[in-house]
């Protein structure tokens, strides 16, 4: 596999699709990051790392349901920069998400953060993905 984020943004997008509760995926410190982005945001309801026969461990993601309408919290998780064309932009070219709604997680100097985050902290980075 060559793109481990594509993976598991993959993996959440066809479990929403098929209405299931839980996503596992192959850990690691990055997709624990963008797991804790989308928790603090409000997009999944929790996730955890269990170590187990993988090396790695496997990450576990419930997925967040609206209780009456059985709607999913993401609409729409979409890769932007991969390996075959990355995408940098500058504190001043940030992009907005859906007119601020969503969210754009960005690789930094500083860690992973979203777009508001890293506006606030004056810094650029690699665009990893929207979620709306």
């Amino acid at each position: 596999m060559t793109d481990p984020v594509a993976d598991l943004l993959t993996r959440i997008r066809n479990a929403i699709m098929a209405g299931h509760k839980i996503v596992e995926a192959p850990a690691s410190n990055l997709k624990k990051e963008i797991a804790r982005i989308l928790f603090e945001k409000g997009y999944i309801l929790s996730y955890k790392v269990i170590d187990g026969e993988n090396p790695q461990g496997v990450l576990k993601i419930a997925l967040k349901y609206n209780p009456k309408s059985k709607k999913p919290a993401i609409n729409s998780i979409k890769r932007i920069s991969r390996p075959g064309l990355r995408k940098y932009i500058g504190v001043d070219e940030m992009p907005r998400v859906l007119n601020g709604l969503g969210v754009a997680i960005i690789s930094t100097s500083k860690g992973l953060m979203t777009d508001k985050e890293a506006r606030k902290e004056k810094i650029g980075g690699e665009v990893l993905c929207y979620v709306y």
